[in-house]
């Protein structure tokens, strides 16, 4: 076995680490981060407008975002375990692609409504205090725009590739909530737009990831064992993906040490068709929609 596998074995021992806790780490920062936006926004502006006494709606509907999150994964998780043979192999790759698909919006979606976030969302507060029923219109407010990431991460994590995930998608959450406390508690400078360029790219990689997988499911269930093609290549010998690094790799980037031709078409084709979305509207500055989003009101 090689030193990466050894020391990759070696962390799983002794602290419970495993390669779907890596991927669940990428998952958690950076949509917990995109949370901590949210409220931070809305409780800097709260607090501007000298209406504090509304704070207490605001972690109420966050308390209830992450409820109806958790629900949501728990649904997940219990329909999966009903499901076996072809259908959970279906029911994988269809929640797989609809992963992969929902995040890769949410990325363009985040680099072209960043700039009006802020606004938006103060209006919102604004529209929600001079209505009956403030306190529930500010719930409602935070509610709708937190489950909105909890329930993408929620999907996200399901669909990663690797057991476990817990440890990763805990001190990934506990990064973000750091991150915020520093932006809006401290005023601390922290460089958002370099952190979401980063994370943005390793999250498509893992979209291109979990198409393949998607692939690998639909060709083991029948659906397209017709196309699935030969094995184009193998590095079993000194990268296996069930084990060590590779198995690190696998979790984060989607790597197989014996992919497929249909593997390889569906890696390859969602980065024409990431690149064709590119160049359309959805493009956008990262920069300066990142930093104006996060300036504190």
């Amino acid at each position: 076995m090689s030193t990466c596998e050894d020391v990759s074995h070696d962390l799983e021992r002794r602290n419970g680490v495993s390669a779907g806790d890596i991927s669940a780490l990428v998952i958690a920062l950076r949509e917990g981060v995109e949370m901590t936006l949210i409220v931070g926004i809305v409780l800097a502006y709260l607090s501007r407008i000298e209406a504090r006494r509304a704070h207490r709606w605001v972690w109420a509907g966050v308390a209830a975002a992450a409820l109806a999150s958790l629900g949501f994964l728990g649904v997940l998780n219990a329909l999966n375990a009903e499901f076996e043979g072809t259908t959970e192999q279906l029911f994988e790759g269809s929640t797989m692609l609809l992963a992969a698909a929902f995040l890769t919006w949410m990325i363009f979606w985040m680099l072209r409504q960043a700039r009006h976030l802020r606004s938006e969302l103060q209006g919102g507060v604004r529209d929600a205090l001079r209505g009956r029923g403030a306190e529930w219109g500010i719930f409602l407010l935070v509610f709708f725009a937190v489950v909105r990431e909890g329930v993408e991460t929620a999907l996200l994590l399901f669909a990663a590739p690797g057991e476990g995930k817990l440890v990763g998608a805990l001190t990934g959450l506990a990064a973000a909530v750091a991150i915020g406390v520093a932006i809006y508690a401290f005023g601390r400078a922290v460089p958002l737009a370099a952190f979401f360029r980063v994370t943005g790219v390793l999250l498509i990689l893992f979209a291109a990831g979990l198409v393949a997988h998607a692939a690998h499911e639909f060709a083991e269930a029948g659906v397209l064992a017709a196309v699935e093609g030969p094995k184009l290549w193998s590095t079993k010998g000194w990268l296996p993906d069930n084990q060590g690094l590779g198995s690190v790799v696998r979790a984060v980037f989607g790597y197989q040490d014996e992919p497929t031709v249909l593997e390889v078409t569906a890696y390859a084709a969602y980065f024409v068709v990431v690149s064709l979305v590119a160049r359309t509207k959805l493009r956008a500055s990262v920069r300066p929609t990142i930093a104006e989003a996060a300036r504190p009101a």
